[in-house]
């Protein structure tokens, strides 16, 4: 029963290496809307596998046979380093798109200032702002 466990739980790891290798694909050519893993079917794997992982107890994971016990430690160990790659290109691709969305609201509320002359002031205009949506 444990092997078996131990088994799917690299299956499952090795799904979601795959879908994450997609993300980190898409993130460098630039199309975050081509993300596999906010798939619906990627999610619910996570979760399962999430849910699996934490009840694998770890005495029977070394009572696994050296082979199946190498392929899950290889396994867990390549998927986690995808996702520290995607983890670390999504803050990128956030960073960039919240500095351009800052600079555009700049720039459009430097546009928009009244121009400052010496000659009395009119009535002030009211703050301009510019809503972001993070979509990803």
């Amino acid at each position: 029963m444990s092997d078996e466990k131990i088994e799917r739980l690299i299956q499952m790891a090795q799904r979601l290496t795959e879908a994450l290798e997609g993300d980190i694909e898409a993130l460098k050519a630039g199309r975050p809307r081509a993300l596999r893993t906010i798939e619906p079917e990627i999610v619910r794997l996570s979760a399962i596998y999430s849910r699996e992982a934490s009840s694998l107890n770890p005495d029977t994971a070394r009572a696994a046979a050296p082979d199946l016990r190498k392929r899950l430690v290889d396994a867990t160990a390549r998927f986690r380093d995808c996702l520290s790659v995607q983890t670390r290109l999504l803050a990128r691709m956030r960073g960039a798109s919240e500095g351009m969305i800052r600079a555009i609201a700049e720039e459009v509320e430097r546009q928009s200032a009244p121009l400052r002359t010496y000659g009395a002031v009119q009535g002030a205009r009211p703050g301009q702002a510019m809503l972001y949506s993070s979509v990803v």
